[in-house]
């Protein structure tokens, strides 16, 4: 099925030595050469180029959307009960968007909810620019794409392993988290520049175009129909992924990790930095300096993640995970601006390797039969807090101030970073050594443990 040979892996075939043992120096001009081998197979270069498409729509619609509101005369609220209807269904629907991602062909599921997306996103584009539309319209729309995203989200996490084979799934994972952080450099400016010259509905109709082709590219992967050896019932398949989620200690540490650090992250970057940024820094343009700051960090972190496979994932993850503490301490000190457009890159570039090793180990470690199951238990830990601490932002700031309130954040970040490494499972978390087999065939990991 796989028609790429990695050249590295030829080259670095290990004979008569310990599998645990040192991997073999590779020169980086080699790593290079090898970066782009997963481009080589065709249904993951299918799943590259549509997520990639899905990347430039997502990045433009949350402006055009914000905009689509203001026009049809909501405020602040009608926004938020907006983005809150993308949300809740999610919620509510990701446990079993990870069953329906373990029992039916993956692209599949990943077809057929772009294709209800863009069936959402068209309707609503042709009430606004009918003149027609009213919020509850856009809510509506938010509420059907949330519910969609509830069963994408498991099954794109799961193809990879699927459609690349081992050696490879580490690069496959960087040049993924490549693509989708360099769109997050440029969309949001195409996002102003569409809704500034044509408007907030042809900006969501990009978005609705970009789901309805990447649809289409997903429906040209071939994957091998998948074997249930037994037909069970919706209750117990989530029975099964949840005693396989906490039977296995290391995941659900991390998990409870990522449950702190991801809402307290969103709280002090994305809703109290911008308030920094116009108290402190003197308003938006130098703000956006701080946000250029960040994306730039994702996008080199991508890039040292397909030049890095790390052995010790547990010590990476937290580390890269702790960095995000940083740029919340620098806003608490009120640091020089280029001071903390530096800090964001550093958690940028932490963010990004941590999220692409951990995604390499948990495709390597979890069954593939369910994977999305896991991913869907795993994600829902992470996005469950997010709205309480939404919630407790507001009112934290004003009792103990903006500065002290970035403080806290920055110390419950970083605490949470460095407790999981009491665990000897989590310190000792470690990607398998890429080992050649005899002949001809191609290299693969070696066995990891559970």
């Amino acid at each position: 099925m796989f028609s790429a040979r990695s050249w590295i892996l030829r080259k670095a075939r290990l004979h008569d030595r310990n599998p645990a043992g040192p991997v073999p120096r590779i020169s980086w001009a080699a790593r290079v050469r090898e970066a782009g081998a997963p481009l080589a197979i065709r249904p993951y270069r299918l799943h590259f180029t549509a997520r990639l498409l899905s990347w430039t729509g997502s990045a433009v619609a949350p402006i055009g959307l914000a905009f689509a509101v203001l026009k049809i005369g909501g405020g602040p609220g009608a926004l938020g009960a907006v983005l809150a209807a993308s949300v809740v269904p999610q919620i509510l629907l990701l446990l079993v968007g990870g069953v329906v991602a373990d029992r039916l062909p993956r692209h599949r599921v990943m077809v057929w909810s772009n294709v209800v997306c863009a069936a959402a996103e068209a309707a609503a584009v042709l009430l606004l620019l009918s003149g027609t539309a009213r919020v509850w319209h856009l809510v509506a729309m938010s509420a059907v794409c949330g519910a969609a995203g509830a069963f994408f989200t498991p099954a794109a996490g799961g193809i990879v392993v699927e459609v690349v084979p081992a050696e490879l799934r580490h690069a496959a994972n960087a040049l993924l988290k490549i693509g989708q952080n360099t769109v997050k450099v440029a969309g949001p400016a195409l996002g102003g520049v569409l809704v500034a010259v044509v408007g907030p509905g042809w900006a969501l109709g990009w978005d609705a175009l970009t789901f309805a082709a990447s649809a289409l590219l997903f429906s040209r992967i071939s994957l091998k129909a998948k074997n249930v050896k037994v037909r069970t019932g919706l209750t117990a398949d989530l029975r099964e992924g949840w005693d396989d989620f906490r039977s296995r200690r290391w995941l659900w540490v991390m998990v409870c990790q990522a449950a702190v650090i991801v809402p307290v992250w969103l709280v002090g970057y994305q809703l109290l930095g911008p308030v920094y940024g116009q108290r402190v820094l003197g308003g938006a343009a130098p703000w956006g300096v701080v946000v250029s700051g960040f994306t730039a960090g994702l996008v080199a972190g991508a890039a040292l993640a397909l030049m890095w496979r790390p052995r010790r994932v547990g010590l990476v993850v937290c580390a890269g995970t702790g960095s995000m503490a940083v740029p919340l301490a620098a806003m608490a000190a009120a640091v020089p601006l280029p001071v903390l457009a530096a800090a964001t890159a550093l958690a940028g570039s932490g963010l990004a390797v941590s999220m692409t090793v951990w995604a390499s180990l948990v495709q390597e470690r979890i069954p593939a039969d369910r994977l999305g199951r896991t991913l869907s238990y795993s994600t829902l830990g992470q996005i469950l807090p997010v709205p309480f601490g939404y919630l407790l932002a507001g009112p934290a700031s004003q009792v103990f101030g903006l500065r002290t309130t970035l403080a806290a954040g920055a110390l419950v970040i970083a605490a949470a970073a460095v407790v999981p490494l009491a665990i000897a499972q989590v310190r000792e978390l470690c990607l398998a050594p890429v080992v050649a087999k005899e002949g001809d065939g191609p290299a693969v990991p070696a066995r990891a443990e559970r």
